[in-house]
């Protein structure tokens, strides 16, 4: 049966308000980028492999994925990684490597200007 009303995830929804609301009065085109992303219906989003992260980042960066964080791989560097929705092997492959999980809210909070992040996706 087909869904006649798209479902729209509350929580979702409030945190595009809120990056929409930091690009604008900061003039960030990584915030506007991420607000983006996030309204992408769900088989659009982004999904990271922490092997991905592994990969193409340095230890110390910190990155932003608008989406879920997925736990295939290892992480060899201390990173530290926000994003909308992480799967239990993801959060504990991170930590485990001396990283820092945090979601979109709290690196917003940090860093509102954007700069030294990296969009991964």
């Amino acid at each position: 049966m087909v869904r006649s009303v798209e479902f729209k995830d509350p929580s979702r929804v409030e945190l595009i308000k809120a990056v929409e609301k930091l690009a604008k009065n900061e003039n960030s085109n990584l915030w506007a980028t991420v607000a983006k992303e996030l309204s992408r219906v769900r088989r659009n989003r982004r999904e990271v492999n922490v092997y991905k992260i592994d990969k193409y980042t340095a230890s110390g960066d910190t990155i932003i994925v608008p989406g879920k964080v997925l736990g295939d791989g290892f992480l060899g560097h201390k990173v530290a990684v926000a994003a909308f929705r992480f799967t239990q092997g993801a959060e504990k492959k991170i930590k485990d490597s001396g990283g820092e999980v945090m979601s979109i809210l709290d690196l917003m909070k940090k860093n509102p200007k954007g700069s030294k992040i990296k969009l991964m996706g």
